[in-house]
Formats: C-alpha cells, sequence, structure tokens
C-alpha cells in the first residue's frame, strides 16, 4: 500500500512516499479504500510536534478522508462494501492517518456521504465544518437571533461559522480583508467590516450597537481587549486558534458582564460530539450549502510539497486535495 509517512517529526522534509503494510481492521473498524484526503493546519502542526498526540512510527499523516467501503467488521453495523463515506478524526490520539491508499476507520468515526456530493467537495469541508459547528454550538451555545461575530470570515474555518450561523438563525458580523467582502456576504454575512481598517472596533460596535454575543477569531489574533469591549451581557468568547497568542485579558469587564470565555480543539472532541457534528454537516453537504471555495488536487505523493505550502501561507482559502490514487 502507497502512503505518505513519517519516521519521526520534523518539517515537511520528514515526509517520506512510499510502500507501507496494508492496515488490518478490527472488529469495529471500517477497511475504507481512499479517494482522496486535505491537508488542515492540524496536520503540520501533528507533524512538526507542535500538537503533540501518541503515534507510532511509521506514521500516516492526514486526518480527513473521503473513500468508499472495502470490508466491515462484525461490530460496524451499518457499513456494506462499496459504499461512500468520510472520516474527519483520523491522525492523531493513536490513530495512523488518512493519507494513503487504505486506511481503518473506527466505525463510531465513520460517516456515510450523501448521495451526488462530489468527494473532493466533502474532503475539502469536514474538517473545517466540524470545527465550526462545535464552535456554535457545542462550546458556545448559539441561539437564534444572536449576534455573532467571525473574525477571518473569509477562510476555511470563517466561511463554515457564517454559513452555520446564518442557518441558525443569527445575526452574523464578520471581519476579513476588503477583496474578500462580496464572498462573506454571499455566505450570509450581514455587515463586513475590513480587519485592516484602523477603525475596526467602531465600526463593529456601530454594526452591533447591543454586543456581540458570541465571539469567535479564527485569525488567532485573540485580541480580547476588543472582545470584552464589544460582548453582550452574558456574552460568550469561544478560542479555536492561535496556538501561541498570549493576549491580555480583560478579566474585571468580563466578570462584570457575566461574560464567559473558553477555548477547544476539535482533536479533544468526542466521538459522539464528532457524530453530531457529522449529521449537521451531511445535511448542508446534501443541500448544496457547504462547499469549498477553491481546491486544487495534487498526487498523493507531493504531500511535503503540499505541507510545505500551507506553512509558508500560500492558500488563502484554497484547500489542497491530495489522491493517493492519482
Amino acid at each position: 500500500m502507497r502512503a505518505a509517512f513519517v519516521d519521526r517529526l520534523g518539517p515537511p522534509d520528514v515526509i517520506r512516499y512510499g510502500e507501507l503494510p496494508p492496515p488490518v481492521p478490527g472488529p469495529t473498524d471500517v477497511l475504507v479504500d481512499v479517494l482522496a484526503t486535505v491537508v488542515n493546519p492540524v496536520d503540520t502542526f501533528v507533524r512538526s510536534g507542535v500538537f503533540r498526540t501518541p503515534m507510532e512510527f511509521p506514521f500516516v499523516i492526514g486526518r480527513d478522508l473521503v473513500g468508499t467501503v472495502a470490508a466491515a467488521g462484525p461490530g460496524a453495523p451499518g457499513f456494506a462494501v462499496g459504499d461512500p463515506v468520510w472520516s474527519n478524526s483520523l491522525g492523531h490520539g493513536g490513530r495512523q492517518g488518512a493519507a494513503a491508499e487504505q486506511a481503518v476507520v473506527a466505525a463510531d468515526r465513520l460517516y456515510h456521504l450523501p448521495a451526488g456530493v462530489p468527494p473532493v467537495d466533502a474532503v475539502a469541508v469536514v474538517h473545517p465544518g466540524a470545527t465550526a459547528y462545535l464552535a456554535l454550538f457545542t462550546h458556545g451555545g448559539l441561539r437564534p437571533g444572536e449576534t455573532v461575530l467571525v473574525g477571518g470570515g473569509a477562510g476555511n474555518v470563517g466561511s463554515a461559522l457564517i454559513v452555520m450561523a446564518a442557518e441558525a438563525g443569527a445575526r452574523v458580523l464578520a471581519t476579513a480583508a476588503a477583496r474578500d467582502t462580496g464572498h462573506c456576504r454571499a455566505l450570509g454575512a450581514a455587515e463586513v467590516v475590513d480587519y485592516r481598517d484602523p477603525g475596526q472596533a467602531e465600526r463593529l460596535r456601530q454594526a452591533a450597537p447591543g454586543g456581540v454575543d458570541l465571539w469567535l477569531d479564527t485569525s488567532g489574533a485573540n485580541d480580547l481587549t476588543t472582545a470584552v469591549d464589544l460582548l453582550a451581557p452574558r456574552g460568550r468568547i469561544v478560542l479555536l486558534a492561535g496556538a501561541a497568542s498570549r493576549p491580555v485579558l480583560p478579566a474585571g469587564p468580563l466578570y462584570m458582564k457575566d461574560g464567559s470565555i473558553r477555548g477547544f480543539v476539535i482533536s479533544h472532541a468526542t466521538s459522539a460530539e464528532l457524530a453530531e457534528a457529522a449529521a449537521a454537516l451531511n445535511r448542508l453537504l446534501a443541500a448544496g450549502r457547504l462547499r469549498p471555495r477553491s481546491t486544487e488536487t495534487l498526487p498523493l505523493s507531493e504531500a511535503a510539497t503540499a505541507h510545505r505550502r500551507m506553512e509558508n501561507g500560500e492558500l488563502h482559502g484554497k484547500r489542497l486535495i491530495l489522491l493517493p490514487r492519482a
């Protein structure tokens, strides 16, 4: 079986492409013939060692896949050979990754792909989409009629946040580059503010005179001084990016507003939380509401190049799809 894997942690150059023994599924696992995988920022964190997680070398990289069922164990009901499926939680927590011709997926982390959804479109959005769902609903407690601020609204997670928050009946404000204003509005943002505008905070205040109920910044800047200042009474801040950020927390103003702040990473989500997110993603995928802005396909042999491009900041919303059988 051909795969992209590492024998040690390090820069993109440690990624190798070659033959590995095919994976062997257990009784509650499903063996998947991989059609496509994708490169996420978290994949580079795992490969480099920034995000420490149990792994066994050689370690197949990659988190997400779309494919078809090759075999299902007796403890994996509901999956039959040939079924189109997807997963977004491989490659961490002791699980081997998705960047191979075949992968083993635990049945409780595998989901059916809705009919008619292109595999490349699906694999591009299942990780940012699930991140957005968990941030908004599991951790953010979003309710209809609330005002949501999405920082970095044109990015992969930001775009999914706008779509899901608008679908849930929230009023969505977004910050983005001026060139991305139309994109964010098309997704459902009511107001879009240029993040380079020196008057950004005042423009947001005018757009949300009652304050922001849920604040999410995908850029990782985590300007908590501005966030707390603009927060509505009992507003919530959810941190989901910026592992190296060390912002000042205005604790007094936060507690005086009955405000709250919490962080999460999708790698810590339970299988039940991921399954709930998957149901929402499948509904949006089937309706055509959740789609990647831009994709580029590469053979799996170019995995190291793809990681390098991700870390160099070359993509701006583009998703790099790796094809094991190209």
